[in-house]
């Protein structure tokens, strides 16, 4: 392995860490529906503002060019999925259900973002993934209804999951579209922009919706991870984890994020660990793997064997 490799791989696992600990963090800026703390549409706003500063400077001082207006939709879509849906939805349903919870639910995102980009992108998918996306859907639907019937609430899939799946997808829909732009942009430049896009909406909103009680530091400090972190450094790391080792390679360590989610949680809200999510969360991560491993679509073959790499 190269240095080059190396330093993907350690960057890429940063990246993955700083992400796992996203679920953990919220639930603490937003509290429980026992103990609520700071609102999730203030969390929602004020993470993407902090961050929206910090992207403002970053692209001053690094003389970024301005997207093109071809750029704008893709970047519209990052910022409906990645600044809004995502961090709402998620910080309303762990108001519900506990980070280990909805650790199951996240592991998800890798086949949602493959499955969106099939659809939006039109790039194509072996029957194998959508065999193995179909399976770990139902594996998190069967984890939900039977943590329902466990709740005495008979089997059905509850509000806070119907939130995490919407999450999710929302998710994938921000991905996709920073995607499409990260040839033209650069990978760091993207959540820059789409952060900075969105500063119009997102600064207001959060003065609008300052919370007008006191609540506990841990919650300013969850935000201030969220923010600074979950919204804004852990892409640079990911970005460029995913640049210096191979995104086929570094991508992998993906699957880690629900097991980091999960643990982190213990220490950090006094989670305990569950033997249900565990298994539900292993099987859904093997379902995710396959996908990837066995459901990518066949390379195209190259017209000249003499072709450069691009």
């Amino acid at each position: 392995m190269s240095s080059d490799e190396r330093r993907g791989w350690l960057l890429g696992l940063l990246g993955v860490a700083v992400f796992g600990l996203t679920l953990p963090m919220t639930r603490l800026a937003t509290g429980s529906l026992d103990a609520p703390q700071l609102s999730p549409w203030f969390v929602t706003w004020a993470r993407a503002a902090i961050a929206g500063g910090l992207s403002l400077a970053w692209l001053w001082v690094t003389r970024a060019p301005m997207p093109r207006p071809e750029h704008r939709r893709p970047l519209a879509l990052a910022v409906l999925g990645n600044v809004i849906g995502f961090p709402l939805l998620l910080g309303w349903a762990l108001r519900h259900v506990t980070a280990s919870h909805a650790a199951v639910f996240t592991a998800l995102l890798p086949l949602a973002t493959a499955a969106m980009a099939a659809w939006l992108m039109h790039q194509r998918a072996r029957l194998g993934f959508w065999l193995f996306a179909g399976l770990g859907s139902a594996l998190v639907v069967a984890y939900s209804l039977l943590r329902a019937h466990q709740a005495g609430h008979g089997f059905g899939l509850g509000w806070a999951d119907t939130l995490l799946v919407g999450a999710v997808l929302a998710a994938a829909l921000g991905y996709v579209g920073g995607t499409q732009v990260t040839p033209a942009l650069g990978a760091e430049r993207v959540i820059s922009w789409v952060c900075a896009i969105a500063l119009p909406i997102t600064l207001p909103a959060a003065l609008l919706t300052w919370p007008e009680r006191g609540v506990n530091l841990s919650a300013w400090l969850g935000l201030a991870y969220v923010a600074v972190f979950s919204m804004w450094a852990g892409f640079f790391a990911w970005f460029r984890g995913l640049s210096l080792g191979g995104p086929l390679r570094v991508s992998q360590l993906q699957l880690l994020q629900p097991f980091i989610s999960i643990a982190a949680a213990v220490p950090l809200l006094g989670e305990r660990l569950d033997a249900l999510t565990l298994v539900f969360a292993l099987a859904v991560v093997a379902s995710v793997f396959a996908g990837r491993r066995f459901g990518a679509a066949p390379p195209v073959p190259s017209p000249s064997l003499h072709k450069a790499p691009t």
